[in-house]
């Protein structure tokens, strides 16, 4: 397994994106941008601007599901699409980062699944092996 990485598994009507890496930031990075795969492949994206984003709730799974939310609102409202992810902070109830990305250009890229939000089942924020897990299910 690679030092950081995400990976999607399916789930019945949904999808699944599970992703790790040394920090719980770097996992939750990966799978942010496992989430924006179903959407463009990061590497159709070319990182020419970035979007702030924070997230705030009362536990580490549910800040996991406010993350991607928030990262998701960027991508409905602005028709953002993500390249990279960076966070700065990233605590059991705080996430602050940044998306690097580019607006949605549907002449340069393919594009995939609508994604509606993340959902709480089967979330799970984990440390394994010294490995930082997480597990996230979006409904598309």
């Amino acid at each position: 397994m690679s030092a950081a990485g995400w990976e999607h598994f399916e789930v019945e009507a949904d999808v699944g994106v599970r992703a790790w890496g040394a920090t719980r930031a770097q996992a939750l990075a990966q799978a942010t941008l496992g989430v924006f795969a179903l959407i463009v492949m990061p590497a159709e994206v070319e990182p020419r601007e970035r979007r702030e984003v924070r997230a705030q709730a009362d536990g580490a799974e549910a800040l996991l599901v406010a993350w991607i939310d928030e990262c998701l609102y960027v991508h409905d409202i602005e028709g953002f699409v993500v390249h990279d992810v960076e966070l700065s902070v990233c605590t059991d109830t705080l996430a602050h980062g940044v998306l690097h990305g580019e607006p949605l250009d549907p002449a340069r890229h393919r594009v995939g699944t609508v994604v509606k939000g993340a959902t709480y089942h089967e979330v799970k924020v984990a440390v394994r092996n010294g490995v930082h897990e997480v597990k996230v299910i979006v409904d598309v």
